[in-house]
């Protein structure tokens, strides 16, 4: 083909992960006549020598053009602050690793589509998960015209499948590593395989990226401040991407962070993942255990409200809602008086918060200690509050007892 004709045929921007499914995306929209852009986004989770690789697989497949576009500062100051601001596990246990870098991912690569005056789009997401809503939501707000591609869901086509396909078009690598579906990122790497589709069976330890290799335990101390994790081990660093890899590292030895999610998908179905985040899960329990000593009770009521609100709402694809910037508002508020060091003992598999150390810490002796002196009050203090406190529940009992022992 001169290049003419190739200058005639449409660019598509591919959101490519180098995986399996991507790959197949390649060969097939080229053969659909698209000239094909794969625009990897780096939320974190790609080494240098990663991403290397992934071009010559791009260029290999006959991609146009490869590119990579790194979010990770974007990404935490846009929203992974926020969640460690507001504690949030999905479901109590998962810390939104990909659901919250995926909106990023989606993006970053409408934003390339808008550069390039693309007016096509594709992804690699099957039609049976959350990926494709948040990638399509992402699309459809920001680049309502931009037409959306998806081989892999519209064909609805197994992994064995892309593989033959593949081969057939002379491309015959080995996907042994495709057993487990992982995506990693700065705030977690998740695992899916065959294990993940059912209830009862667990990842094997093979599956998980990290194995343990030290079976002692260290102590490590984070510092924060105004909420925002800034020492590790008292050293400061340039920017919180780079604590927060350096303390994936220490913890990643011991193989601390590994779990299983259940939850609801978008697409109203019942979902189960493996994932494996310890620099996550130990800077939001850490936060979490110094907000208990600096924040009132109401603060952490609420704190709590909105937070599983937003967490939602990430999970969901729907950060673009102008909500969620009212309740970052919110969230931001409440860290003012969230600063000091909160000490952290590392074991394998596991972790322990032994305590924490501040300025703002309420647990102040100057007012009292607790089941041990009372300073701040008398005891007749508390006999008159007891008995106002009692007013309300007292009268309806009151009222209501002859009546209820009657019936």
């Amino acid at each position: 083909m001169n290049n003419s004709s190739a200058e005639k045929q449409p660019v598509i921007v591919l959101a490519f992960s180098g995986g399996l499914d991507t790959s197949y995306c390649v060969v097939y929209l080229r053969q659909q006549g698209y000239r094909v852009h794969a625009v990897t986004v780096n939320t974190g989770g790609f080494t240098p020598e990663q991403l290397t690789e992934m071009e010559q697989r791009a260029r290999q497949l006959g991609a146009e053009k490869f590119v990579v576009l790194d979010e990770t500062k974007r990404f935490y100051k846009k929203c992974l602050r926020y969640l460690v601001y507001g504690n949030i596990l999905r479901n109590h246990t998962y810390p939104l690793s990909v659901s919250a870098e995926r909106v990023f991912q989606a993006l970053a690569i409408v934003q390339y589509a808008q550069d390039n005056k693309a007016e096509y789009v594709a992804h690699g997401s099957t039609g049976a998960g959350n990926d494709q809503v948040r990638f399509d939501l992402a699309f459809r707000i920001l680049s309502p015209k931009v037409q959306i591609i998806t081989p892999i869901r519209d064909q609805q086509l197994s992994r064995q499948q892309e593989v033959e396909f593949l081969k057939e078009n002379s491309i015959d690598w080995s996907w042994e590593k495709a057993k487990y579906s992982i995506n990693q990122g700065i705030w977690g790497t998740s695992v899916g395989g065959q294990e993940t589709l059912t209830s009862d069976q667990h990842l094997p330890e093979e599956a998980y990226p990290s194995q343990m290799v030290d079976r002692g335990s260290q102590k490590i101390t984070l510092g924060f401040e105004k909420g925002e994790v800034e020492t590790l081990n008292g050293k400061s660093f340039k920017h919180p991407i780079e604590l927060i890899q350096e303390l994936q590292k220490m913890a990643a030895v011991y193989a601390i962070g590994r779990d299983t999610h259940v939850g609801d998908t978008i697409v109203g179905i019942k979902g189960r993942v493996g994932f494996e985040a310890a620099a996550p899960l130990i800077i939001i329990h850490a936060h979490q255990l110094l907000e208990k000593h600096n924040l009132t009770k109401w603060q952490l009521y609420w704190k709590d409200q909105l937070a599983t609100w937003y967490g939602m709402m990430v999970h969901e694809g729907q950060f673009l809602d102008p909500v969620m910037r009212n309740i970052e508002t919110f969230l931001k508020d409440t860290q003012k008086l969230v600063s000091g060091e909160v000490y952290i003992q590392l074991h394998p598999y596991r972790f322990e918060l032994q305590g924490i150390s501040s300025t703002h810490d309420l647990m102040s002796s100057e007012f009292g200690d607790y089941g041990e002196a009372n300073k701040a009050w008398t005891g007749e203090d508390v006999k008159g509050f007891t008995n106002i406190a009692a007013n309300a529940t007292k009268i309806w009992f009151a009222v209501n007892r002859k009546k209820r022992d009657k019936s």
